[in-house]
């Protein structure tokens, strides 16, 4: 337990610093790590991804929590759109973590390690979805919020990588689309761990120190550090060619997807 508090210090450092240059999610980061990690500590394999995801998602409720402050001040959040979003979020990661609970270790794993391959290319290549005014469509925004909440919860991403997107493809300014994604990822963090927790309360063969399927030094460990020098990386997105890094990011990102398939 303490060795896992330990390396989760050092990486939940290096995870904030890759966050704040980026402005990419920490599932994206952690739960490759955690998969390695929980191997490790021989944690048994039916288990390990189920906890990878729900520790990454109690992690975002931390960084979230920091991130909707910072775009609160500069007034980039939409409000009257997260009154939209938010709850289908909500909603739709409840759903997710129970359909994750019934997903083959091997099959959820398998999911997470496209989602690399996308998130990889969508960064290699700069990525941008084309234009299409949608701004004025509440149930579209409440179906695709539904929609992101389920995916965001089955593979433990506050669901940026998603949102995003969706929303410059509705015109949003970029700037409004990064805040709002920051905001919804708060209820998809907090509907994922409660009910990661709840569900797996009693399940037999979880390590000491678990409260479901969270492991608590993983976490404590994580958000320790990653909180203190994501605004570290936030500052260095300023100095360094961040497009270029991007692309070697994506690299190591395809290998992870790489690993987890094999």
């Amino acid at each position: 337990m303490l060795e896992t508090f330990s390396l989760c210090l050092l990486f939940g450092g290096f995870a904030g610093i890759l966050a704040g240059m980026f402005g990419i999610g920490g599932g994206m980061i952690l739960v490759p790590f955690f998969v390695w990690l929980f191997n490790r500590q021989g944690i048994a394999a039916e288990l390990n991804m189920i906890m990878d995801v729900a520790t990454s998602l109690a992690t975002i409720i931390v960084t979230a929590t920091a991130a909707i402050a910072a775009h609160h001040r500069r007034g980039a959040i939409l409000w009257d759109i997260v009154a939209w979003l938010a709850p289908t979020v909500f909603a739709g990661a409840l759903l997710g973590t129970l359909i994750a609970e019934y997903l083959p270790a091997a099959l959820l794993k398998s999911i997470f390690a496209l989602f690399l391959v996308y998130a990889a290319l969508q960064m290699a290549f700069h990525l941008q979805p084309g234009s299409r005014d949608l701004q004025r469509a509440p149930l579209l925004l409440s179906v695709a919020g539904t929609v992101i909440g389920v995916v965001s919860a089955i593979l433990g991403i506050g669901g940026g990588t998603l949102t995003v997107p969706f929303l410059t493809k509705c015109r949003f300014p970029i700037r409004n689309a990064v805040a709002i994604a920051s905001t919804c990822g708060l209820p998809i963090a907090i509907a994922g761990t409660l009910s990661y927790t709840l569900l797996g309360w009693h399940k037999p063969g979880l390590p000491a120190g678990s409260a479901g399927y969270v492991y608590l030094p993983a976490f404590a460990g994580i958000v320790l550090t990653s909180s203190l020098l994501a605004p570290v990386g936030a500052k260095l997105a300023q100095t360094l060619p961040t497009i270029s890094l991007k692309r070697y990011f994506s690299i190591l990102l395809l290998i992870a997807a790489i690993k987890l398939l094999w």
